[in-house]
């Protein structure tokens, strides 16, 4: 059985020390970093499976560090650790592109659960089934999350690319809120769905010239695409 290996930054020692033992005895192989910029420098050295991010950090702060790493890595999972609770310090996180967000003081428990599957998830590599997709004026290249025409290109980050996919692949169907909010982050969360709100804003702006197309929110309910 593979085992993943994990980039893990955090500048407290103590619970470095206890999170990093705590991987390990779960049979993953993890490379603790006590600052952002060592956190990079060994991203860039090695291969890693996921990452695990603080983000008050000396030298390089997490979000920093994310957008570093996301800069070289479009697909690897990462998840953040922060004692910032603030709905806006989430929202901006995963507009970088992370994961999932989990607050200190977090459970060990939920941390495995949230690595398990973002692991596994990655490993199905769920855009390479129909890479290029066509909206309107625009292709949607799935594997490099990038919409493009002969004039524009627009970048996505990798849970708005999913997002698009999964509303193509049910375009004229309702989806669930939580049946959106499982299918991309494994969890019916509240501020995942906050998070979700923000995509969905972004792609109705991207997409708000494309006569015939929409995302339809259904109160209560969910979202419809059309096109």
């Amino acid at each position: 059985m593979k085992q993943f290996k994990i980039l893990y930054t955090e500048d407290d020692e103590t619970l470095a020390f206890l999170t990093k033992d705590n991987l390990e005895q779960n049979n993953y192989e993890v490379n603790h970093c006590r600052d952002g910029q060592m956190g990079l420098e060994n991203f860039k050295k090695e291969n890693f499976d996921i990452c695990i991010l603080d983000i008050m950090m000396p030298k390089m702060d997490g979000f920093e560090l994310a957008a570093q790493i996301r800069k070289c890595n479009s697909d690897i999972p990462i998840i953040f650790l922060s004692a910032k609770t603030l709905k806006e310090d989430r929202i901006k996180g995963l507009r970088l592109g992370a994961d999932d967000y989990l607050v200190k003081p977090f459970s060990i428990e939920e941390l495995l659960l949230k690595i398990e599957i973002f692991l596994k998830r990655s490993q199905k590599n769920i855009l390479i089934e129909k890479p290029v997709y066509e909206i309107g004026k625009y292709q949607f290249d799935t594997s490099n999350f990038v919409l493009f025409n002969e004039s524009e290109k627009i970048s996505l980050t990798q849970r708005e690319a999913e997002l698009l996919k999964l509303f193509l692949d049910n375009k004229n169907s309702v989806l669930k809120r939580e049946q959106i909010l499982t299918s991309l982050w494994g969890t019916d969360d509240y501020f995942m769905g906050r998070s979700l709100d923000v995509f969905i804003s972004r792609l109705r702006k991207i997409l708000s010239n494309e006569k015939g197309i929409s995302i339809e929110n259904l109160h209560g309910i969910g979202f419809r695409f059309t096109m």
